[in-house]
């Protein structure tokens, strides 16, 4: 597979689109991060993308409680730690570089998009150094803090259970007090991302469980830190007891964990692990989001690459105008969607918190959806190629598949957007949006009456999610997260174009044309999406 980061396209996301110098840069001017960008696509291009259909095929190996990862990995791993690529968002406290998260989120996007199996272990260690930053006590931040922004070791969240997916409340794993002030774990967690490998000595997992005596439901789980091997270097009595044969990300170990009485540190406070681990959630969710605009734009290199050497009917597939369409499609979608994203980071870095929360299940949704939908035009961008392993399309549409489902899927995300989001304020941070959305099309010209028309569609929406019962306005949750996430990433690539400076002439043509394609094409049916979410339970009860 090959692979070319898009700065340029990435860059007018962040600087212009997410308006990333609005926020404390520190040290980070345009020109240092044009060249962050470069090198780590270069690192993406030259080391991880070649590794990413090998991978595919080696897949991982488990014996004896021992992860052999794909061939390459661990050589590709110890250049991405040396990079220092770990710790760029990271508290300089701690060794990290202290850099805007969206800067940061930038460099990730190129990891993903190289190859997605690889860049799960350092999307899930960003997570632990979240959550430990923010709940761990100050021996736990010095302990464990400095060793995983450098990427000498890694981290993990152990919360599902064979009976407790999405309902944590109903896990099982216990922890039982012992006399030093620590806790034995016993239980099993299964689908935990590289929960057991070889890139590291050490893995730092982060692990659900109920104190003996707890409450029952959500209200007595808490969160504990279980190394892999403890600080006096035994092993830890945890083990991989099996890996998971997927659809995709097949590079990737999803491995099922046995706590056999491992030692853990209380990690916060006790029976109030939710909230703690929602801090890690929260953070995987928009670099989720920021995996399904990635493998998105590698399906569309490696399509529109396919559509330049394919000839059907004398001429090349790329001149075909519903191949052409398709193509635009692609492009069009992957820019909102990064815009979406960048926007969630920029807003984390300005402490924009009701901006923050109210894009974050827009990303993870919205760009989820998006990367298996653009991946799937992949597919047929090449035909039958597209069909069997040998054309290559196939992997990035297996390997998006998951995105939509894990960190809380899909339909989770529209009913925190409706439930938490919505209604914790009362539609006041969407009613910004919404107002926002207006303004810019009033700017736009080409496009801008779709726009326009769309912002008003979700305002109105807004106004019958907030009246409907709980059971109407959940039956149009997703619709409304959809027409959301469309008018918001819209109004941000309109919003950029504005202001935008320094970039050339034909660049910002191309952007003003992939915007006006997207609203003729996708704002247009914001009507439809205002009668879906007006259906309401009885249309579905009516079908039942």
């Amino acid at each position: 597979m090959s692979y070319r980061a898009p700065v340029q396209d990435m860059r007018f996301a962040l600087e212009a689109c997410a308006d990333l110098w609005s926020a404390p840069a520190g040290d980070l001017d345009a020109g240092l991060l044009g060249d962050i960008l470069e090198a780590a696509g270069a690192l993406a291009g030259e080391t991880l993308a070649p590794l990413n259909s090998s991978g595919d095929r080696a897949r991982v190996q488990l014996r004896d409680g021992a992860v052999t990862s794909a061939p390459g990995f661990r050589e590709a791993y110890a250049l991405f730690r040396a990079g220092g690529w770990q710790g760029l968002a990271a508290d300089p406290a701690y060794g990290g570089q202290g850099l805007p998260r969206a800067a940061a989120l930038g460099v990730f996007e190129t990891i993903h998009a190289a190859n997605m199996s690889f860049a799960l272990a350092p999307m899930l260690t960003a997570g632990a150094i979240e959550a430990l930053h923010q709940h761990g006590s100050p021996e736990q931040r010095a302990l464990y803090l400095p060793k995983l922004i450098s990427g000498e070791w890694t981290g993990t969240m152990n919360l599902t259970e064979p009976q407790a997916g999405s309902d944590l409340g109903v896990l099982t794993t216990k922890a039982t007090a012992a006399a030093d002030g620590s806790y034995r774990l016993s239980g099993q967690k299964i689908f935990i991302t590289w929960g057991e490998h070889d890139l590291t000595d050490n893995i730092i997992h982060l692990v659900l469980a109920r104190i003996e005596g707890a409450p029952a439901g959500s209200k007595g789980v808490s969160l504990f830190v279980a190394p892999k091997l403890l600080p006096d270097g035994r092993r830890n009595a945890l083990r991989c007891i099996g890996v998971e044969e997927k659809m995709g990300i097949h590079a990737s170990p999803t491995c099922t964990m046995a706590f056999e009485g491992a030692t853990g540190w209380l990690l916060g406070q006790e029976n109030r692990g939710l909230a703690a681990m929602f801090t890690m959630m929260n953070a995987a969710r928009l670099n989720v989001g920021m995996q399904g605009v990635a493998v998105a734009e590698a399906a569309y290199q490696k399509a529109l690459g396919y559509a330049r050497e394919r000839k059907q009917g004398g001429v090349l597939i790329v001149e075909h105008p519903d191949v052409r369409r398709m193509l635009t499609t692609m492009k069009a979608h992957i820019q909102i969607g990064r815009a979406l994203c960048y926007a969630c980071a920029a807003a984390a870095d300005r402490g924009e918190k009701a901006r923050e929360d109210l894009l974050t299940p827009l990303a993870k949704s919205w760009c989820t959806d998006m990367g298996v939908a653009v991946a799937s035009l992949g597919v047929q961008v090449h035909g039958g190629m597209g069909f069997v392993e040998e054309g290559g399309a196939a992997q990035f549409y297996r390997d998006a598949r998951i995105a939509p489902i894990y960190e809380g899927t899909n339909g989770i995300q529209a009913i925190d957007l409706y439930a938490r989001k919505l209604l914790g304020d009362r539609g006041a941070a969407m009613g910004e949006l919404v107002a926002e959305a207006k303004a810019a099309a009033a700017d736009l010209g080409a496009g801008g009456a779709w726009l326009g028309q769309a912002a008003a569609a979700l305002g109105e929406a807004t106004q019958i999610m907030l009246a409907a019962p709980r059971a109407d306005a959940l039956t149009g949750a997703s619709d409304y997260l959809t027409l959301a996430a469309e008018v918001a990433g819209a109004a941000l690539v309109a919003r950029g174009l504005a202001r935008a400076a320094g970039f050339p002439a034909d660049f910002l043509a191309e952007q003003r044309a992939l915007l006006a394609f997207f609203a003729a094409t996708v704002l247009a049916r914001a009507p439809s999406r205002l009668a879906a979410i007006e259906l309401g339970a009885a249309g579905l009860a009516e079908f039942s």
